[in-house]
């Protein structure tokens, strides 16, 4: 059976569209919550592929909704947007198969214009940083490492903008983002977030499963000045995942991620370039990826989830 890719929804009639990114649409709910919808949309160098990958939305939620519960159990004081994978009761039943276990309700939150980076391993842009400058995210690093191996002082805090849509984000220094969300919001986040990937790695290492770097967004709860943990948490599309059993220093890694479809575009040409759709071979071999991290993190088979 030929199991469809949902790229678009219309909740016209429903829910006002507060906001559509790259793989999700934001719906208001009423003044204190939102509905997240993740699509099968898959973007890679900031621009979104032609066609997307079937079941890619309701992965990335459940996978998220996952570690929500998981780091909530590791962390008793984190506090996250998350409130339930239930549909609000105002859907179309219509609709109800569209969006059910790719959608989440959430908390509504002042979100913080930075995205929180954590890097375990040197690799991705901060290898390539490191190779021509000896630092990552401005921030020297000690001489002498290889590709792909460990931070020897343990996990780094590399902040980014967030960036318009259309727009790239910016790889900053720590200090920038605290002139970007204030010092006191940004040794919060900076903690959390180191907080947030050790108990995430422990996790994932014990599952097979390497967390070479991730990206965290937060948000701010005005009423009681807290940060609150936001958007989706540790998939594969705002991680890179590595296989623990292959992995070895001085080399990339294969990824379970959507390395894949980078290392495509990037053999044909067609990195950074709008209206590109993927073969059937590249969109069935990254959906293969993100199943098994998926069913290696959780514990049990996709089509049983």
């Amino acid at each position: 059976m030929t199991v469809i890719a949902f790229r678009d929804f219309n909740l016209d009639g429903t829910f006002p569209l507060l906001a559509s990114g790259k793989v999700r649409d934001l719906y208001t709910i009423d003044s204190k919550t939102l509905l997240f919808v993740a699509s099968d949309r898959i973007s890679a160098y900031d621009v979104i592929m032609k066609n997307g990958v079937p079941e890619k939305g309701a992965l990335l939620t459940l996978l998220s909704a996952h570690w929500f519960h998981i780091l909530s159990a590791a962390i008793p004081t984190l506090k996250t947007h998350f409130i339930s994978l239930d549909l609000p009761t105002q859907i179309p039943q219509e609709l109800h198969a569209q969006l059910q276990n790719r959608s989440m309700q959430v908390r509504k939150l002042e979100i913080f214009p930075i995205e929180a980076i954590v890097r375990g391993y040197l690799t991705g842009s901060a290898w390539k940083e490191y190779q021509a400058k000896g630092t990552v995210h401005g921030m020297k690093v000690q001489p002498g490492l290889s590709e792909s191996e460990a931070f020897p002082q343990g996990a780094i805090y590399t902040p980014s903008t967030k960036a318009e849509a259309g727009q790239n984000d910016e790889n900053i220094h720590p200090d920038q983002a605290a002139k970007i969300v204030g010092e006191k919001y940004a040794k919060r986040i900076e903690q959390l977030a180191l907080q947030l990937y050790s108990s995430a790695r422990e996790y994932a290492l014990e599952r097979g499963i390497i967390i070479a770097d991730t990206k965290f967004e937060f948000g701010l709860d005005t009423e009681t000045d807290e940060v609150i943990l936001v958007d989706e948490v540790l998939t594969p599309d705002s991680s890179r995942f590595w296989l623990a059993s292959t992995y070895k220093i001085g080399q990339a890694q294969d990824s379970f991620d959507k390395q894949y479809l980078r290392d495509w575009l990037t053999t044909n040409g067609l990195k950074g370039l709008q209206g590109v759709e993927m073969p059937e071979d590249v969109m069935s071999k990254t959906a293969e990826k993100y199943k098994e991290a998926f069913e290696r993190l959780v514990g049990k088979s996709w089509s049983k989830s």
